[in-house]
C-alpha cells in the first residue's frame, strides 16, 4: 500500500475534525511536523521556538487527556527560527504528553495524535520518551532510536495493512540524531505498565534491544504508513540491571538532566533535510 492508500484506510472523520480544529484555533491550515515529548521531557517545549497558539489535546476528536506521570494535556503550536538562508521557519506541533496502550485504551487512541498532525499536513514527526536502559550507559543519555522490537503484542492496524517496518526510522533523520546523540540503538516497546523482570531483561538485552519502554512503536508505525519521516529519541531514565527498585521520581529526575542534548536532537530532527 501507498501512503495515499494508507491514508484513506486510517484517517477517518474525527482525525479530518481535529485537523480543522487545530487550523481554526492557531490560524494555519497546515503545520510540518509533529513533535511529541515524553516523560519528564515537557520542558524541551520551551526550546522549540514561539508558541503561537496553545489548546488542550483533549479538545481535539479522538484525543485523551494523558494520564501518566510526566504528561500534560497541552498541544502547541510553534515556529522554530527563521533558516540562515532566510526562509520561513518550520510550523510544528508540540505536543507535552501522549497516551499509552497501558491506560487500558483503544489503540487508535495512541496513535491519534500521528494521524491528525498528517491530517494538517505534517512530513515529518519526532518521538521522544523515557526508558528503562539495557546497556552500561548513564543515567540521562539520550540515545537515537535507529531500530525497534515491537513486543506490544499488538499493531496499529487491522486487516490488510502490510507496512514494512524497516522502513519506519528515517536514516537521514536518524543520521542527524546520531551525530548529536551520546548514544544509539534498538529501542523495546512493552505494553507495561509493569516493568520488566530480571529475567525479561536479560531475554531483552540477548535479543539485540539497548533500551526498553511502553510508548513510541505504535506511533512511528502509523508515521511510516502514513507517509511521515520519524525520528525517535530515548531517554536513559533508569538502569533495568540495578540493584535498586525503579523509582517513577527518578524516572522524571533523569529525563530533566538531559534537556539540553535533547532540545538540540529534536531541532536537528526537524530541520535535516
Amino acid at each position: 500500500m501507498s501512503p495515499e492508500d494508507f491514508r484513506a484506510h486510517l484517517l477517518d472523520a474525527d482525525d479530518a475534525a481535529a485537523a480543522a480544529h487545530l487550523a481554526a484555533v492557531t490560524g494555519h491550515e497546515r503545520h510540518d511536523a509533529l513533535v511529541v515529548l515524553g516523560s519528564g521531557l515537557t520542558d524541551v517545549a520551551d526550546t522549540l521556538g514561539t508558541a503561537t497558539a496553545t489548546l488542550r489535546l483533549s479538545e481535539l476528536p479522538g484525543v485523551l487527556a494523558p494520564t501518566a506521570d510526566g504528561h500534560l494535556d497541552e498541544l502547541r503550536s510553534c515556529v522554530l527560527p527563521d533558516s540562515p538562508d532566510g526562509s520561513p521557519g518550520t510550523r510544528v506541533l508540540v505536543a507535552l504528553g501522549r497516551t499509552h496502550l497501558y491506560e487500558g485504551v483503544d489503540r487508535r487512541r495512541v496513535t491519534a495524535l500521528v494521524r491528525i498532525a498528517a491530517a494538517a499536513g505534517a512530513r515529518r514527526t519526532v518521538l521522544t520518551n523515557a526508558n528503562g536502559c539495557l546497556r552500561p550507559w548513564k543515567l540521562g543519555d539520550v540515545v537515537a532510536i535507529t531500530d525497534h522490537l515491537n513486543l506490544t503484542g499488538s499493531s496499529p492496524f487491522d486487516g490488510g495493512v502490510f507496512l514494512d517496518p524497516r522502513t519506519v526510522w528515517d536514516r537521514t533523520l536518524a543520521a542527524a540524531t546520531t551525530a548529536v546523540c551520546p548514544r544509539s540503538g534498538t529501542y523495546a516497546a512493552l505494553r507495561g505498565p509493569e516493568y520488566q523482570t530480571d529475567a525479561e531483561s536479560r531475554l531483552l538485552a540477548a535479543s539485540g534491544a539497548d533500551v526498553v519502554g511502553m510508548s513510541t512503536v505504535h506511533e512511528a508505525l502509523t508515521a511510516a504508513a502514513l507517509g511521515l519521516r520519524a525520528a525517535g529519541l530515548s531517554v536513559v531514565s533508569d538502569l533495568s540491571f540495578d540493584a535498586a527498585t525503579t523509582d517513577p521520581q527518578a524516572v522524571l529526575d533523569a529525563a530533566a538532566r538531559s534537556r539540553e542534548t535533547l532540545a538540540t536532537a529534536v531541532r536537528g530532527a526537524l530541520t535535516a533535510d
